[in-house]
C-alpha cells in the first residue's frame, strides 16, 4: 500500500470509532429529573370562641314596711291583687319599672310564681339601679260565668214563642280590651262585641232568645282576646199539647 491509501484507512477508522461513540452516548439511560419535594402546610385549628359568662340574676332584698300590702299582677293599682304581705316581711326583689316605683317580687304565698308591690310601702336593702326593668304582664280574663234565665221551660205548645236571658260575668286581672261573640245551637252567632277594662275587676253583659219550638238548647259565650276562653250553658225547653 501507498501512504495515501493508510492515511484514508485511518480516517474511516476515526469516523466509525466517533459514530460508534455517539450511539453508545443515546443508548445509555437517562438520570431521571427529581420531582419537586411537596410543602406540607401546617393544618391551623381554629381557637374555640370565648365564652361568655351568664350574667348573674340580680336579686335585692325588699322590707315591707306597711301593715299590709297588697302584691298585685302588675306594676299598679290597676292590677289584680294576687295576695297580702304583712308588715316586716323581707321580700326577694328580681326586677322593676322604669320609674323605680314598682318592685317584681319573688311571691311568698305561691312559690315559683312572683307579683309586684308598691316602693311606696317598702324598704330595698341595696341599689336598686341594678335590678332590670322587667316589662309588665298582659292581662287577660281569669274567669267567666253564664247564667241562663229559665234554665228550663215548659209550656203548653200554644205558648210559643218563649224568650229565655243570659246573663255573663266576664273578670279580667288587669287593663285589657275584651272581645266577645255569642252562640246558639241554632246555629245563630252574633256580631263580636267588646268591653274596655280599665282596670282589674268584673264587668256582665246580657243578651235575650227567644225559642219557638221545644228541643234541646244551648248558648254559649266564647271569648276572643286578649285570650281564649269559652263557657257554655245548656237549656231543655218542651211543652204539652
Amino acid at each position: 500500500m501507498d501512504g495515501k491509501t493508510s492515511s484514508g484507512g485511518k480516517i474511516k477508522r476515526l469516523v466509525l470509532l466517533i459514530g460508534l461513540t455517539l450511539a453508545l452516548t443515546g443508548c445509555a439511560p437517562q438520570t431521571p429529573t427529581p420531582l419537586p419535594t411537596p410543602v406540607i402546610e401546617p393544618t391551623t385549628i381554629p381557637s374555640p370562641p370565648p365564652v361568655t359568662p351568664t350574667p348573674t340574676p340580680v336579686e335585692l332584698p325588699v322590707e315591707v314596711t306597711a301593715e299590709l300590702v297588697n302584691c298585685r299582677f302588675g306594676p299598679g293599682v290597676v292590677y289584680l291583687s294576687l295576695n297580702e304581705i304583712r308588715q316586716g316581711r323581707t321580700l326577694v326583689a328580681v326586677g322593676r319599672d322604669e320609674s323605680f316605683s314598682w318592685w317584681l317580687v319573688e311571691d311568698p304565698i305561691n312559690p315559683g310564681g312572683f307579683c309586684w308591690v308598691s316602693a311606696e310601702v317598702t324598704v330595698a336593702k341595696g341599689e336598686v339601679s341594678q335590678l332590670p326593668v322587667a316589662p309588665p304582664p298582659i292581662a287577660a280574663v281569669t274567669k267567666l260565668t253564664l247564667r241562663v234565665e229559665p234554665n228550663r221551660i215548659f209550656v203548653d205548645c200554644d205558648q210559643f214563642p218563649q224568650t229565655v236571658f243570659f246573663e255573663a260575668e266576664i273578670t279580667a286581672n288587669g287593663p285589657t280590651l275584651v272581645a266577645w261573640q255569642w252562640e246558639a245551637s241554632t246555629g245563630v252567632v252574633s256580631d263580636v262585641g267588646a268591653l274596655v277594662y280599665e282596670e282589674s275587676g268584673t264587668q256582665v253583659i246580657n243578651e235575650f232568645y227567644r225559642i219557638n219550638a221545644p228541643n234541646e238548647y244551648w248558648v254559649k259565650l266564647k271569648i276572643l282576646s286578649p285570650n281564649e276562653l269559652t263557657e257554655q250553658v245548656a237549656f231543655p225547653v218542651s211543652c204539652a199539647p
